[in-house]
């Protein structure tokens, strides 16, 4: 999937980062990756986005996982609007 890859390491070193203010360029790469990805994987890649979050959510403590938690929420709502 097109920028999917590029997304979820751009995601997983924000959520590492735990930084409050880098929930606009976590949404901001949610959205281009949408944007660049064909409507028929976009569900899909939305999924696997999430997905990767959960399980950084699990192993995370602190702001980092707080972070992770807002991702997910993020991704949640673009899912509900596909």
């Amino acid at each position: 999937m097109p920028g999917l890859a590029d997304c979820l390491s751009f995601l997983r070193l924000l959520i590492a980062r735990g930084d409050p203010k880098g929930i606009p360029l976590a949404t901001s790469a949610i959205d281009d990756y949408l944007a660049m990805a064909p409507v028929c994987a976009r569900r899909r890649g939305l999924r696997a986005l999430q997905q990767d979050a959960l399980e950084l959510h699990v192993s995370s403590v602190g702001v980092q996982r707080s972070f992770a938690e807002t991702v997910d929420a993020y991704i949640e709502r673009k899912l509900k609007e596909e």
